[in-house]
């Protein structure tokens, strides 16, 4: 099969700091199209990744990126979907099976055949060569798996959209926020903002839950309607039997008794932040009050197109930080830290 060479930044190894490379993508298919990436999102994900801390990790070199926005270049002979001049944006993932009960529902995230944009898991396509993500100045993907970015988005603050707003708006959709809902949003960081925003859109009454108050102002002005540190003591017996929904944004592991406790009757805690430990769990915390722990995994390509819209509907985007590819590392750096407000995004044509 040919391939193209196009510039990218990839993790040579393990733990390794980023640096420029050149990687192969391929020539396009009949449904493919080629997308000149204007944008790449930094997700914590990325950082997970390239320091392989979730299971055995991908292939390396890996080339991060999941949060992808720019403009098709180039489109197949049977593509019906785009044109040239469109801005489209990729996700966590550019293929699935097609055929599986979770693909036949709109729900491919959730199909065991799903592919990922980046090699996470060592993911190959049907050609058996690994994937690259979106930390590079072209990628080739089904238009199928291209998602449609409404023109009053600007594409570096909606890149973040097709991973930060999407993990939070599956949850907040599928357990119904809106009027008459209180919702909890714990942590007000890369997908805890978009959360309030987009739960405050729905109309629920939004509270985030911060070890802090330091970011309480931005949080305010973000959509919440209140805001308590979580590393007072004080919080836990004020909100006690408050929330309907909470999302658990954060990556660390929490008391989950703690948070369960501050949900009413019938209530759920979705956790959406994947630390690298378990999180233990008192029977009592659940049975109490008929509460539940679920999980939520991004969205399906239909309910992405869904959040888009909803975003542009309402003046959703993300906010965020642009920087140039050699600020890379230092951003990362930055996320470990807490140090943006509140999405990095990578200007590609940097590279």
């Amino acid at each position: 099969m040919t391939h193209t060479s196009v510039a990218a930044y990839a993790a040579p190894a393990p733990k390794a700091p980023l640096e420029r490379t050149t990687i192969p993508r391929r020539e396009l298919g009949a449904h493919d199209i080629l997308i000149d990436i204007k944008f790449a999102g930094i997700c914590h994900s990325d950082i997970h990744t390239v320091r392989a801390e979730w299971g055995d990790g991908g292939t390396f070199p890996i080339v991060p990126g999941h949060e992808i926005a720019g403009v098709v270049a180039a489109t197949g002979p049977e593509v019906t979907r785009y044109q040239v001049g469109d801005r489209v944006g990729v996700g966590c993932f550019v293929d699935s099976c097609r055929t599986c009960e979770n693909c036949r529902a709109g729900l491919e995230q959730y199909c065991t055949g799903e592919l990922g944009t980046v090699n996470t898991y060592g993911d190959t396509d049907r050609n058996g060569e690994v994937t690259y993500g979106g930390y590079s100045t072209h990628l080739v993907v089904d238009e199928n798996y291209a998602l449609r970015i409404p023109d009053t988005l600007p594409l570096d603050a909606a890149a973040p959209l097709l991973c930060a707003g999407i993990t939070l708006y599956s949850p907040l959709a599928h357990w119904q926020a809106g009027p008459g809902k209180k919702v909890a949003v714990v942590g007000l960081g890369g997908l805890g903002h978009m959360g309030v925003k987009i739960a405050h859109a729905m109309g629920a009454e939004v509270t985030v839950l911060s070890q802090s108050l330091r970011k309480k102002d931005d949080g305010l002005r973000l959509g919440a309607d209140h805001y308590y540190a979580t590393s007072d003591p004080a919080t836990f017996e004020a909100l006690a039997g408050t929330f309907d929904l909470i999302v658990n944004t954060v990556s660390a592991n929490l008391d989950m008794g703690a948070y369960l406790g501050l949900l009413r009757t019938n209530g759920t805690l979705v956790q959406l932040g994947a630390p690298e430990q378990p999180l233990p769990v008192a029977p009592f915390a659940l049975i109490g009050g008929r509460r539940s722990i679920a999980g939520s995994l991004i969205g399906g390509i239909a309910e992405t197109q869904e959040m888009l819209d909803f975003c542009a509907e309402h003046g959703l985007v993300s906010e965020i930080e642009v920087i140039s590819a050699d600020r890379i590392n230092e951003a990362y750096e930055r996320v470990l830290a807490s140090d943006v407000r509140y999405r990095f995004v990578i200007d590609t044509s940097t590279i």
